[in-house]
């Protein structure tokens, strides 16, 4: 059996029961002898095949046993031809011609598609000797025949009216236009040569993309670009099953170049990626080295192809190289068909590629066809360089070359004029993907005898060619075009490619254990099975729950390096799959987990996981669920009830310790400790939660990338910064990563240690904004900054961060950070602004954010002092004082109160100003902040000098 499309011919005689009374039965059936024996021989006569007689109508199908490039319009042809045979043979008929997908049998003969039933409906609503012809065929015939539009017909068993057209004449096929294409590209090679001399005279990295249709020659161009000029060229590609295979190309090139950066950092990544080691990594500290090394490795020239299909992760790492390397001579090159614009509208194009032109298509052709078959070949290709190569190579086979329109049709002519046995092996490596391997075809096709002469014959056709197999011990092959790959697939029928995705996902999984994104393939292969078998009314539960099982290990490694992006593709698609099959709260709440910067949708996706928990009386899941949907809720409405979280959270963890959750027990340590213990100012409370998660998160088995912000707790609590530092230190060799050098460099400034910060916060600032791809850093970069006496750069910094936090809609961050904002305004003299800070700080802030609380009334105290209004100020500065002493905040009571001193000194009360200043420089003292003692010992000197004089 085989998918094809197919042109589906009815004819009909009208009125056959009243010219049954009025003439003789001999004679009638004489009469209907020859109108068939006339209708068969029109329809062979335009290469189609009369599929039966149906009372005395007859059935017609154009693609059937072989598929021609013209067959719509070969039926339009046998249609006219009828229509003006029915006078001669004394009838009146009525015709219906339709185009579309059917199943033909083992027998090529035609077996079921909905063209067949919306032909007999086309022939049933036409008048007698009316032509009516559906849309899909008039789209293929468009440029050579004339039909005029009749009203949409109401069919029988179609749920809207089908469009229909009047054939009213036929004629011959114009010619076809061509512009500009491959052959005739000296302008875009040129373009290509130029971009790499740039990069090298500016050891710079340049980019240059080329866009255009499938076909259109883009890898062409480029193997031709490159070939021209001297440099190291490494290559990937996306492949066309995309979700979530984030860094197969990456990895390809990794291979390539078989070398790995010398910063041991970016090596540990890189290594980590490629599967050598179970050390943890993230998506920016992968991108970060992939520069790296690209760098060390340069010049060189990179060329990604297909990438319409990467992960937006991927494309991420490829507009981060280009904008962000620099020192080294590099030309990316990217291949890309025009659906990358729908997903990256702003992305660079350099070339974009139009059909040949009338001269290069001749050059190509060459001298060697006949000049009537270079004229077919010519008008048909329309400048298409792989319609005009496919066809060459049929010609240089012997194989009877069409004129396809389309080329679909072009494709599905060549696979059709293939042995059978040859066709069963490409379409077992069709199965696979462009590129395929002997051992997967030889398993799915286990009958056959002679693999290796047919992929030797397949060759010699050009249909495939070898290339370098992706696992060890085994022959590599690529589809000579990925069009040549999915036509050989589309034709295949969805029960037979269910089955050979299930058999190669067995296969896989024995052979290719040592890929690196085993699962991510696996769960491809097996959700196509699914989703097929589906598709045909076959719901599989078990295979629904293999596949998801696999794509939800894949998306939980993404989640805990965190890609989100490719986590959350990996798991939803897990969560679809296994969703009938099962409740599974973990996979549910990883998801949510994923989409955390959308928290409207994870909340919605935890509090219903709680409710079907609580339906299938899973207390556990139950527990777990409602405590994540209350904080993500928390996130997106600004509005923390930490008393609700904390009570949710330490209901959960017995129950989860009990059934040995410790994935569970990581996602609820992580937020009391950062949420609930963070917001109330318990700091040691924090660190001991983030030390419970990391615990947890060992023995749940996952690669640790980051310790659950244990290092805010260190800044901001009561341990002196010398002994916060030295913990810190302590953790760095689990985690080197930038976030925690920006913080040790934070610890180092509070001790005055100013150079060693600095140089510190130069490579890991820089690195922390290169890995996350945002500004994320410029929260601590402000507070250092501040530590260090420059408020306008800490203002600025500050800003930044506000600004990121509005754009992303967390409310949470943005109250505390815009009072902080505001707080360095007002050190630099800026009030009025400050208020406005002030007042979204306020607006946005929840009533159980103590630091916020204290933050919005600092400002609005300093902006009343400086006003004059010291009635108002002093009891906002007090409260906000007030706030911050049951908690642990050294640093941050010892601002409030420093401010409050500045608000009294201000009313003209130096005395309880200078006591004040002294309680600040006690809690300054105590954490060991160095440098805000050095800020503040002067203020207070100056007010008691003041006094004194």
């Amino acid at each position: 059996m085989h998918r094809k499309v197919v042109t589906v011919l009815f004819c009909d005689v009208v009125g056959s029961t009243a010219l049954g009374e009025s003439v003789d039965p001999e004679a009638l059936q004489g009469l209907l002898a020859r109108y068939f024996e006339r209708m068969k021989a029109i329809v062979e006569s335009h290469g189609g095949t009369v599929e039966k007689f149906i009372g005395d109508a007859v059935m017609a199908v154009f693609g059937v046993p072989a598929v021609h490039e013209d067959d719509a319009l070969r039926a339009c042809w046998a249609a006219v031809d009828m229509r003006d045979a029915f006078p001669e043979l004394g009838v009146q008929g009525r015709i219906g011609i339709n185009t579309g997908e059917v199943v033909t049998g083992t027998e090529e003969r035609l077996a079921a598609g909905d063209a067949v039933n919306v032909a007999a409906r086309l022939q049933q609503a036409a008048r007698p000797d009316e032509v009516l012809v559906g849309e899909t065929t008039l789209e293929q015939v468009r440029a050579a025949v004339d039909a005029a539009p009749v009203e949409p017909l109401e069919l029988k068993g179609k749920s809207r009216p089908v469009p229909a057209f009047r054939l009213i004449s036929v004629r011959d096929a114009p010619a076809r236009s061509h512009e500009g294409r491959f052959v005739g590209r000296d302008a875009e090679l040129s373009l290509i040569r130029q971009a790499w001399t740039r990069a090298l005279e500016g050891r710079t990295c340049e980019l240059v993309t080329v866009v255009g249709e499938a076909g259109v020659g883009k890898s062409r161009l480029v193997a031709e670009a490159l070939a021209s000029i001297d440099a190291r060229t490494v290559s990937g590609r996306c492949l066309p099953y995309g979700e979530g295979i984030t860094y197969w190309p990456v990895v390809e090139v990794l291979k390539q170049l078989d070398a790995l950066p010398s910063d041991p950092s970016a090596a540990a990544a890189l290594r980590s990626l490629l599967g050598e080691t179970d050390a943890g990594t993230t998506a920016e500290e992968i991108a970060w080295a992939f520069r790296k090394v690209l760098g060390e490795q340069a010049p060189l020239v990179v060329a990604f192809d297909d990438i319409q299909w990467g992960d937006e992760t991927f494309l991420d790492l490829v507009e981060g190289t280009a904008l962000l390397s620099s020192g080294s001579p590099l030309l990316l090159v990217c291949m890309a068909r025009p659906e990358l614009a729908d997903r990256r509208p702003q992305w660079p194009v350099t070339i974009r590629l139009e059909p040949l032109r009338t001269d290069a298509v001749d050059e190509l052709i060459g001298e060697q066809i006949p000049v009537e078959l270079r004229a077919r070949i010519a008008a048909a290709a329309a400048g298409n360089p792989l319609f005009l190569t496919e066809m060459l190579a049929m010609a240089a086979a012997g194989e009877a070359v069409d004129v396809p329109p389309t080329l679909r049709a072009l494709l599905a002519a060549r696979l059709d004029q293939l042995e059978p046995e040859e066709r069963q092996v490409l379409e077992g490596g069709a199965v696979e993907g462009e590129i395929f391997h002997r051992g997967a075809v030889q398993a799915l096709t286990p009958r056959e005898l002679q693999l290796t002469p047919r992929l030797a014959a397949l060759v010699r056709r050009e249909l495939i060619r070898p290339d370098q197999a992706q696992l060890p011990g085994e022959d590599g092959f690529r589809f000579r075009h990925l069009l040549i790959r999915d036509a050989a697939y589309d034709a295949l029928p969805k029960s037979t490619r269910a089955d050979l995705h299930e058999r190669f996902a067995g296969w896989l999984e024995h052979r290719g254990a040592e890929l690196v994104e085993l699962d991510e393939i696996l769960g491809y292969h097996l959700e196509q099975a699914v989703l097929l078998r589906a598709a045909l009314g076959h719901a599989d539960d078990a295979l629904s729950e293999r596949a998801g099982d696999r794509l939800a290990a894949a998306g939980r490694r993404a989640l805990w390096r965190g890609d989100e992006p490719a986590a959350c593709s990996l798991l939803e698609r897990a969560v679809e799959l296994v969703r009938p099959a099962r409740l599974d709260v973990d996979l549910e709440l990883d998801l949510a987990q994923a989409l955390f910067r959308d928290p409207r949708r994870a909340a919605a996706i935890a509090n219903a996981a709680a409710e079907r928990a609580h339906e299938g009386g899973d207390r556990t899941g139950e527990a777990l669920a409602r405590f994540c949907g209350v904080y993500y809720r928390s996130h997106y409405e600004g509005d923390f009830d930490l008393d609700d979280l904390d009570r949710l959270g330490h209901e959960a963890i017995p129950l989860l310790e009990q059934a040995g959750n410790h994935a569970g027990l990581v996602q609820v340590w992580s937020v009391l400790g950062y949420s609930v213990a963070n917001m109330r100012g318990r700091n040691e409370d924090w660190i001991r939660a983030s030390e419970r998660a990391l615990e947890h998160s060992r023995l749940a088995g996952r690669r640790i990338t980051h310790l659950f912000r244990i290092e805010g707790a260190l800044v901001y609590g009561s341990r002196p910064a010398d002994d916060a530092l030295g913990t810190l230190d302590a953790l760095l060799p689990e985690n080197p990563h930038p976030q925690l050098l920006v913080y040790r460099a934070w610890l180092l400034a509070m001790l005055e240690r100013f150079d060693e910060a600095a140089e510190l916060l130069r490579d890991a600032g820089e690195r922390w904004r290169e890995l996350t791809g945002d500004d994320w850093v410029e929260g601590p970069l402000a507070h250092i900054a501040s530590t260090c006496g420059d408020h306008a750069a800490a203002s600025a910094h500050f800003r930044r961060f506000c600004d990121l936090q509005e754009q992303r809609g967390h409310r949470g961050w943005l109250s505390t950070y815009a009072g902080w904002l505001g707080r360095e305004l007002c050190l630099i003299g800026e009030h009025d602004e400050a208020a406005r800070w002030a007042t979204i700080s306020r607006e946005a802030g929840s009533e159980d954010d103590v630091v916020t609380q204290m933050l919005w009334r600092q400002v609005q105290a300093l902006v009343h002092a400086r006003r004059g209004e010291h009635t108002q100020a002093e009891p906002l500065a007090r409260e906000a004082a007030e706030l911050g002493e049951p908690t642990d905040w050294l640093s941050f009571e010892g601002d409030a109160l420093s401010d409050l001193a500045e608000v009294l000194a201000a009313a003209g009360r130096a005395e309880e100003a200078a006591k004040t200043y002294e309680q600040a420089l006690d809690r300054y003292g105590r954490k060991k902040n160095l440098a805000m003692v050095a800020q503040v010992q002067p203020r207070l000197d100056a007010l008691r000098a003041g006094a004194t004089a």
